[in-house]
């Protein structure tokens, strides 16, 4: 007998409420019960150039209904597996509350969607924004709940300054918060190229720090194996994804892009590597501005590679 999905409406990505890849919406936190919640973070007053990265939520979500793949999943002939099938659960939180010119009261209703995913036993995946979101992010994995983790970022700019005019918790510095925290155990930078935001003293702290700094070109010569490999075993993983850590002339749609970056498989052979070897405890994706991408490509680029990593994340949970 078929399923509901060959019987029932076509619909299309078109139709419909963009939601996360067509997924349900929770509006109530405490009933949360999946595999993954995603929750949107349209918050960008962090920023120190050009702004936009609030609506990237909304323009991951809408390029993801493209990748909507219904209740039969997505068939990879290169790896001859089905990923994200019926049994994947996931679920769409909405956004956190953005209370505007608010960084504190922001970023801890941030952190609230995070814990609320986590407290439900769901894989935290966070659509930003600006990359200081990640730090209420990982502000939300208190060390005696949830262990000791590392931190694979993958971005064109370090993101380490301690305080610049008193400013701490713009997206320049949450690499650095992150490294402040006890149950942060290392990072693991891949992509940090050319001019940076971060003087010379940040790279000498975050090596002090603990620190594993890679450009695009030393990743390259490495390969995605061997990059990953650099992570300690055993580790727990959050990955963070800015998207300036691919060339724009694939992902223009961001604030601060930078030229000499990543390509798709490039980055997915990484996150494939990082799965098959890592228990993924969270995920997000920053810094897509969706009015610098007039194609849509970097939204579309961004949804494609937040399910593929998902898809491996649980292919290789289901097979450990």
């Amino acid at each position: 007998m078929k399923n509901s999905y060959d019987t029932g409406r076509l619909n299309l990505p078109f139709v419909g409420i963009a939601t996360f890849a067509k997924k349900p919406y929770v509006a109530d936190w405490a009933t949360l019960d999946a595999d993954v919640a995603v929750l949107g973070a349209p918050f960008d007053f962090g920023t120190q150039y050009r702004p936009g990265a609030r609506f990237g939520p909304r323009a991951v979500r809408e390029a993801s209904t493209l990748f909507s793949f219904g209740h039969a999943g997505a068939y990879d002939h290169e790896d001859d597996t089905t990923y994200l099938g019926e049994d994947v659960r996931i679920v769409d939180m909405g956004d956190a509350d953005i209370v505007h010119t608010d960084t504190e009261t922001s970023h801890a209703n941030i952190e609230t969607g995070v814990r609320a995913a986590l407290d439900a036993g769901a894989l935290p995946v966070v659509i930003g924004g600006d990359h200081s979101v990640n730090i209420p992010c990982i502000n939300a994995y208190d060390g005696s709940r949830h262990g000791a983790l590392h931190v694979l970022q993958i971005d064109a700019h370090l993101d380490f300054v301690d305080e610049r005019h008193g400013v701490r918790n713009g997206h320049g510095n949450c690499m650095r918060r992150a490294a402040d925290q006890p149950f942060v155990t290392g990072i693991t930078q891949v992509g940090i190229r050319n001019v940076s935001s971060t003087t010379r003293e940040g790279y000498e702290d975050a090596r002090k720090m603990g620190t594993d700094i890679l450009s695009v070109r030393q990743q390259r010569a490495l390969g995605a194996v061997e990059t990953i490999a650099r992570i300690p075993a055993g580790a727990k993983l959050y990955i963070t994804i800015d998207i300036d850590a691919f060339c724009p002339s694939i992902a223009p749609g961001t604030g601060t892009p930078s030229h000499g970056g990543f390509l798709y498989y490039e980055v997915l052979e990484m996150l494939q590597e990082a799965a098959h070897r890592h228990e993924i405890i969270g995920i997000d994706l920053v810094e897509v501005a969706p009015d610098y991408d007039p194609t849509g490509s970097t939204a579309v680029l961004s949804a494609q590679l937040l399910l593929n990593l998902l898809g491996f994340v649980f292919h290789h949970r289901s097979n450990d």
